[in-house]
């Protein structure tokens, strides 16, 4: 699922809109990863599994662990 576990970053409807204003539906997805990771304030330093956006990963909400 596209759905990121840090901060429920979820996929959104809208429109694509031409240039002669016709409105067609349409997904935009958020860029998730599947990975293992610690959450940056967590003291038990547990790994967890699971879609992290990548924006998160870039804020420092959580460490990647390899």
């Amino acid at each position: 699922m596209k759905i990121c576990v840090v901060c429920s970053k979820k996929p959104r409807s809208t429109f694509s809109v031409s240039h002669a204003h016709n409105r067609t539906k349409r997904w935009i997805y958020p860029n998730v990863h599947i990975m293992r990771f610690i959450y940056e304030n967590d003291p038990k330093n547990k790994v967890h599994r699971g879609s992290v956006c990548t924006k998160c990963l870039k804020a420092g909400k959580i460490k990647k662990v390899v």
